[in-house]
């Protein structure tokens, strides 16, 4: 279960995000690094270190550019260890991707719609379609493409599952204990449900690295997730 659970070090320093899986120990193995952390706590080295020391890595980066780019960038990560990336999910993008990654263990996921849009962000953003429509239309066009999975909020994880069948990867963030606040996230749900409805791996970032207590933050979100097996 603790492998279904990816924390998210969204932080500014490396000694921060030291201390957060010091804090966290064996409860947790798996940790995204996305932005804040990449680009501002030397976020590569500090997930090499991680890969050395036997934990999982998620490299949440977003990439889109040409094809040509997309593939070199990949494949620099795939020679990483890594075990996730996310690309944008553009047709022509996942398919540089799912070539560069091929017979590496980088597991490529299509960002379909962020969690923090709901139906008018995406109308304003241009598309005709509403959030799930987008959503189906991405996964369906991930599958085609290859790659191992996709990246969904919980509340379009059984639609995705349908589509793109039983092999891969959903990543859900907008993971809420009930009660918790949502924040800027629009399109949220509970751990046990999520994983109910299809999500292979939860993303859960705020509520656990700035709990007063993140270890015991943790085993709350795990407590969840095991009674998100019973559900399924």
């Amino acid at each position: 279960m603790a492998g279904q659970l990816i924390v998210g070090l969204d932080v500014s320093t490396r000694a921060r995000a030291e201390e957060i899986v010091a804090l966290l120990g064996d409860s947790v193995d798996f940790y995204k690094i996305g932005y804040q952390c990449f680009y501002g706590a030397d976020g590569l080295a500090l997930g090499k270190a991680l890969l050395a020391a036997g934990k999982k890595v998620f490299f949440d980066l977003k990439l889109l550019d040409i094809d040509n780019t997309v593939e070199k960038g990949v494949a620099a990560f795939a020679e990483t260890g890594a075990t996730m990336l996310t690309v944008h999910a553009y047709p022509k993008t996942m398919r540089a991707a799912a070539k560069a990654a091929a017979g590496s263990g980088l597991c490529i996921l299509g960002v379909t719609v962020l969690t923090s849009m709901d139906d008018a962000d995406v109308k304003e953003a241009g598309y005709e379609r509403d959030a799930a429509g987008l959503v189906a239309l991405r996964a369906q066009q991930a599958r085609d493409a290859g790659i191992g999975g996709v990246v969904a909020s919980p509340l379009e994880a059984e639609m995705v599952r349908t589509i793109i069948g039983p092999h891969m990867a959903i990543v859900t963030p907008g993971i809420r204990l009930a009660g918790s606040p949502a924040g800027d996230q629009k399109r949220v749900m509970g751990p046990a449900e999520a994983l109910a409805l299809g999500a292979s791996h939860l993303v859960v970032a705020r509520p656990i690295i700035e709990a007063a207590d993140p270890a015991a933050a943790a085993r709350a979100i795990l407590d969840d997730m095991n009674r998100g097996t019973r559900l399924a």
